[in-house]
């Protein structure tokens, strides 16, 4: 069936034909944008904690068969998960721009607000 539909079928090859059609858009430019490491770093750690979701999901549905084992098994995988996002927040993982760009606090220390001897330029 589809060896006959490849010889029946139209061999119609022209501009118009070759051109990129998406949702009723022509495309414009090229396709190759670059994106900052953080939106991948972030997807990543979406799916970890998906998954993690799932996984709970799945023993809240049997906790009754699991028993009390299953529930240390739980706690033991939630307090991990937890330790794992508490070190990615510690070291800025989850942070969207880097430390020269965000604004600082008044308690900072290197901030204008904190030393208010030094003439303002």
């Amino acid at each position: 069936m589809l060896g006959l539909s490849w010889i029946l079928g139209g061999r119609d090859w022209g501009r118009a034909k070759d051109e990129q059609f998406e949702s009723g858009v022509l495309g414009q430019g090229t396709a190759r944008l670059r994106f900052s490491a953080k939106f991948y770093l972030v997807a990543m750690f979406f799916v970890i904690f998906d998954v993690e979701a799932l996984f709970l999901y799945a023993w809240a549905v049997s906790v009754r068969e699991a028993g009390w084992a299953g529930f240390i098994e739980a706690s033991i995988f939630i307090f991990i998960l937890a330790a794992s996002l508490v070190y990615l927040w510690k070291i800025g993982a989850l942070e969207w721009a880097p430390a020269s760009r965000r604004p600082s606090s008044p308690s900072e220390p290197d901030s204008p607000a904190a030393k208010p001897d030094r003439p303002a330029r």
